[in-house]
């Protein structure tokens, strides 16, 4: 894998649940300039909550969607388990995490232990692909944690539910 220190050093760091300048679509501009096409076609396919792969990637990216498999499938299995009366004891995550809470707080744990997974993901590298495409995972669950904005939302929502007479 190639080096990317120039690209690597101009990130800003990134913090859960707290707001960063900088988009998806802007990392995505500066990282196209230092990528080689293949590697760059990698980055854009790399989707935090993605289930599948389309290109050749790197193990790490593998690894990663192998662990959002089994994350989904033991959540589903707890869900069905749930609905039959059954118990079922979650495998990768605590019980807690999607028993307790709102729905949104649900979801923002969930967000929260996917970040935890990355920044463990990321002590081995520092300025190659892997450590974009993880950096790249980090950016895509900041935005959807902006998307929870209580205000933005409810603006949204009596915007789209005005009746004109």
């Amino acid at each position: 894998m190639d080096k990317y220190y120039y690209v690597v050093t101009q990130l800003p760091m990134l913090f859960f649940d707290r707001e960063s300048y900088m988009t998806t679509e802007f990392f995505l501009r500066e990282a196209e300039k230092w990528l080689s096409p293949a590697d760059f076609q990698c980055l854009v396919q790399a989707r935090y909550n993605s289930i599948t792969l389309t290109v050749k990637s790197p193990r790490l990216l593998q690894a990663y969607v192998d662990h959002e498999n089994a994350f989904r499938q033991d959540i589903a299995a707890w869900r069905k388990a749930q609905r039959e009366g059954l118990d079922y004891k979650l495998e990768t995550i605590p019980t807690a995490m999607v028993k307790d809470g709102n729905p949104l707080e649900i979801e923002k744990n969930l967000l929260a232990f996917r970040w935890k997974l990355i920044e463990e993901l990321e002590i081995d590298h520092h300025f190659d692909l892997e450590f974009l495409i993880l950096y790249f995972y980090k950016l895509q669950i900041l935005e959807t944690l902006a998307l929870y904005n209580k205000e933005k939302g409810l603006e949204i929502f009596k915007s789209i539910s005005k009746v004109n007479i």
